[in-house]
């Protein structure tokens, strides 16, 4: 006989599912399953700590990025000696640098903390950017369609054509040129004076700007165009609601997810892009670190002061691969096909 108190706790109709049973929403069932995942977990957990080393770059550093001592240049703790044993006969011993020094006397692990500022500037500028242009454009594109869709997509087709690594050197090589020496009171003048009190991060960002949205439009386009179609869309027009809220309230909701998978999984590309950047001489002003720039005058002393470029250069893979673990659990995370699994 069936238990009659067991029968007020079921739904007639679905499924057998208690009525004390909340129903997760998407966003909490998919964060239910993103902490499941170590790896994103992990990744997660070294975003977070390198955002508190930016932030708290001031107190973390031993000595500020640019105070040189020459004196002490190209030295380095005993510990670094000895593990990279070939630095011994070039290397002073000096235990004041916890990674060394480099070829002016800087402490370099006071350069990677505060390196660290460029590169998360540059992993939450990026997306953002890259989000709002394309967003906004590929929406417009696929919701509307026909010829202003085909208008729209022909014009990415054609920045599609530039190499963008190529069009972002060309643009920077032409803004720090044009913004070299201009006469003050212009609006070339404030722009440059903006982007040296931004370290030259301004120009970078415009040109990572300027070139990272075709993607996400193409992106946006797509969900948008597979989304019109569907039920409630038809539904919310067949009641009268204007286009406007039928693309704030009915079609990005339900596309977001996607595009937040998309942006973070190209995050370690914008990390590469200014640490390339910074290595050929375009990227921030110096003194100002980036780990970049840092791998670059390492470089030119590996064989001699290899630490000067192999700690820089593992700050920027630990970033790079916490980002990318982060993405793809995401990915799963939001995938709809395991809503409602372990």
């Amino acid at each position: 006989m069936t238990n009659p108190v067991s029968l007020k706790n079921i739904r007639a109709g679905s499924g057998g599912v208690p009525l004390t049973q909340k129903r997760e929403s998407l966003w909490g069932d998919a964060f239910r399953r993103l902490l499941r995942n170590r790896a994103a977990v992990i990744g997660g957990s070294i975003i977070i700590i390198l955002i508190l080393v930016a932030v708290f770059a001031d107190q973390i550093a031993i000595m500020h990025y640019a105070k040189q001592n020459l004196v002490a240049n190209n030295s380095a703790p005993e510990w670094v000696l000895k593990v990279f044993s070939t630095m011994r006969p070039y290397a002073q011993v000096n235990n004041d640098y916890p990674l060394g020094a480099d070829y002016a006397g800087r402490d370099l692990f006071s350069r990677i903390v505060y390196g660290a500022r460029i590169s998360l500037t540059v992993a939450f500028i990026g997306p953002i950017i890259s989000l709002i242009i394309g967003v906004i454009y590929g929406s417009i594109s696929g919701f509307f369609g026909g010829r202003v869709d085909n208008i729209m997509m022909r014009i990415v087709d054609i920045l599609y054509a530039f190499p963008q690594l190529l069009f972002i050197i060309l643009m920077l090589a032409f803004f720090r040129s044009t913004f070299a020496k201009p006469d003050p009171g212009t609006f070339t003048y404030t722009m440059s004076q903006l982007d040296s009190r931004l370290g030259g991060m301004l120009f970078i960002f415009i040109g990572i700007g300027v070139t990272a949205w075709e993607t996400m439009a193409r992106l946006t386009r797509g969900q948008v165009l597979a989304t019109r179609e569907k039920e409630f869309v038809e539904a919310a027009r067949t009641i009268g609601s204007s286009d406007l809220r039928i693309m704030f309230r009915h079609i990005l909701p339900n596309i977001i997810g996607p595009l937040v998978v998309a942006e973070t999984l190209a995050i370690p590309g914008y990390i590469s892009t200014e640490a390339f950047l910074s290595f050929i001489g375009l990227g921030v002003n110096p003194p100002t670190p980036s780990w970049g720039s840092m791998i670059s005058d390492g470089s030119a002393v590996i064989r001699t002061y290899p630490n000067q470029a192999v700690f820089p250069a593992l700050a920027l893979a630990i970033t790079m691969f916490a980002f990318n673990f982060l993405g793809d659990g995401l990915r799963d995370a939001l995938d709809p096909r395991l809503r409602g699994t372990q």
